[in-house]
């Protein structure tokens, strides 16, 4: 039941090839940015993406396109505050996108977590993004079927996490990440503080061990918005 990993390079071995990767984020509160860095260390290929967005700068999932893992993103936010990276290879047809509105994503991993195939929602109803999709009428409305998200690997970050799994979150951090673990068939997740099971009030557990894999501590995580001010380039 001890789910402690040694290394942060331990933690990304089980990630080959043409994985599907669900990295947590909205932003930089919820971006393990540890885990990406030892996954570019890695190196693996062909890798299907899915986040809030696309990158930004040069760390993280910019530094993962920069390097030529990514051969697709599913996000709703291509282009942030630098978003060179994914730009530069997506006009030059390096890179694949496949845009979903931020709500969409997020119901769609929840019901890849909750095992739900496809749902109905209006979003989208009449733009580009719903051409080809089955469409239903519900009550004079007009809905769009989207289908479930789910991945091979979801790397996440967390506040405090015990030897079990168990996992807090520190503010928006939490938006995707606990949909994230639901949904992956193997999540392996960053924690600033670990602590013995137990060490973590039942009532404050937000996601249940039984859906972490791996846990591996690092002290004092970088923050993705200081290392792209400061013009940190990872590679």
């Amino acid at each position: 039941m001890d789910k402690t990993l040694a290394s942060l390079e331990a933690a990304v071995s089980c990630i080959g090839d043409g994985a599907v990767v669900m990295i947590g984020g909205f932003g930089g509160s919820g971006a393990p940015i540890e885990l990406i860095h030892a996954l570019i260390d890695k190196g693996p290929k062909d890798l299907t993406v899915i986040n809030n967005n696309a990158g930004n700068g040069r760390i993280g999932i910019a530094a993962m396109i920069d390097a030529g893992m990514v051969r697709k993103m599913i996000c709703s936010f291509p282009r942030s505050t630098d978003p060179r990276a994914f730009t530069d290879r997506y006009l030059a047809g390096k890179i694949e996108l496949e845009l979903v509105p931020q709500g969409t994503l997020a119901e769609r991993i929840r019901a890849g977590g909750a095992g739900i195939p496809a749902f109905y929602t209006p979003t989208s109803f009449g733009t580009e993004l719903a051409e080809g999709k089955p469409t239903a009428e519900f009550d004079g409305r007009m809905y769009v079927q989207e289908r479930w998200l789910k991945a091979d690997v979801a790397l996440i970050k967390a506040h405090v996490g015990d030897t079990h799994g168990n996992l807090t979150y520190n503010k928006a951090a939490r938006n995707f990440s606990p949909l994230m673990c639901m949904a992956a068939a193997k999540t392996i997740v960053q924690v600033s503080r670990l602590v013995p099971t137990g060490g973590i009030d039942p009532e404050h557990v937000v996601t249940p061990g039984i859906f972490v894999d791996g846990i591996v501590e690092v002290a004092e995580p970088k923050q993705e918005e200081d290392l792209i001010r400061a013009g940190v380039a990872y590679a």
